[in-house]
């Protein structure tokens, strides 16, 4: 009887609560509190399903996707826009167009990991290594041939800086041992351009690719460089390529002086990204990158053609 009258009273949570609501939460929470409430124990409840389908909705495939870049800000990006009441977000990196052994489980497995959403709500996933994949523009095509595409970067410098800090703390973490930034981007004193940050950064090498399969307006390129220091205009840009009603406003936005970088308030909460986003960068050597900077101005220089806009890049 205690059973039923929790799955009852879980029901009646999830029917007057929105996807976004329950995402956040997470059933899981509800449960929890639903459990302490009327007193049952754990493992009364251990078979439960936490696949809860909130009525009228269902999982979609997403009707628009973060496709890059790696250390590019994707995160941020989609962690902003899920403020957005018309916006669901797959939370993980799903690595379906990217990883073969993924693409081989079809496109059922693959739109089973989205959030339910109504329909009246755009369906975002974000991978950051789409954009860099030479696979993924043709599979994303042939699902979907008019998707609309995001794609955020930031001086191509910098985020090879940037995909140098992951790696070296991460390998920190794991007790393995790390090599500075020089002695990696420099290999007999030429510039290394095998190096995969670099080859990451090569912004028009990956672009065309992208522009076999979709027109230059099913892409929007995210300022990343901008979205950390002004996100608004940024995040109201993509508000209007993806048709929605304006609902991100500055008040969802607070600068954290500890962190040096803006933190999200929504539904009366506040949160900042990952302590592992915003990581110092090491100091390198002027002349190394003065190096990266003269081997990425002609690529970027053609990038900036290839899409009719210019940034403030090195």
């Amino acid at each position: 009887m205690a059973y039923l009258l929790v799955l009852v009273f879980f029901l009646a949570a999830l029917t007057h609560s929105t996807p976004k609501e329950y995402s956040q939460q997470g059933e899981g929470a509800i449960l929890d509190s639903l459990k302490q409430q009327v007193g049952l124990l754990t493992n009364e409840t251990k078979n439960y399903s936490p696949q809860v389908q909130p009525p009228g909705t269902n999982r979609r495939i997403p009707q628009s996707i973060i496709i890059g870049v790696r250390k590019g800000g994707t995160r941020a990006l989609l962690e902003m826009l899920d403020i957005h009441p018309e916006i669901v977000v797959a939370t993980t990196e799903v690595h379906f167009f990217d990883w073969d052994e993924n693409y081989a489980k079809g496109l059922e497995w693959y739109k089973n990991l989205m959030p339910f959403s109504y329909e009246n709500q755009i369906t975002v996933e974000k991978t950051p290594g789409y954009f860099t994949s030479s696979l993924s523009p043709e599979r994303i095509h042939e699902m979907n041939s008019s998707i609309k595409l995001l794609l955020i970067l930031r001086d191509p410098t910098e985020r090879v800086i940037s995909d140098y800090t992951q790696v070296y703390y991460n390998r920190l973490e794991n007790h393995k041992p790390v090599q500075v930034i020089e002695e990696i981007v420099i290999r007999n004193g030429a510039l290394n351009t095998k190096y995969k940050a670099i080859q990451r950064s090569l912004y028009d090498v990956h672009m065309e690719n992208w522009l076999k399969y979709f027109s230059l307006d099913q892409i929007h390129i995210v300022d990343g460089d901008t979205l950390i220091t002004d996100p608004l205009p940024e995040l109201q840009k993509v508000e209007k390529f993806l048709n929605l009603r304006p609902r991100i406003m500055s008040s969802n936005f607070y600068f954290n002086q500890t962190k040096g970088f803006y933190c999200i308030r929504s539904d009366g909460r506040e949160r900042c990204l990952h302590e592992s986003k915003g990581r110092p960068h090491p100091m390198v050597n002027s002349t190394v990158l003065e190096q990266l900077q003269a081997y990425f101005k002609d690529h970027n220089q053609n990038f900036y053609r290839m899409v009719n806009r210019s940034f403030d890049w090195h």
